[in-house]
């Protein structure tokens, strides 16, 4: 996975993921958010790359 550049996928030492990608107002994606949390977009094809490498 590509550090530092946007979007990507991390793998942390805590054996979970953070995404890096563009945040997305809930009201653009039409969801409802809980506060204290947000949307991040990234794209499929960044999705299937980061399956494939922990696959």
């Amino acid at each position: 996975m590509h550090r530092g550049s946007c979007p990507t996928v991390y793998l942390t030492d805590r054996d979970t993921y953070v995404v890096q990608g563009y945040t997305v107002p809930a009201e653009t994606a039409g969801l409802d958010v809980p506060a204290g949390e947000q949307l991040v977009e990234i794209p499929a094809a960044l999705l299937a790359e980061a399956l494939k490498a922990v696959g």
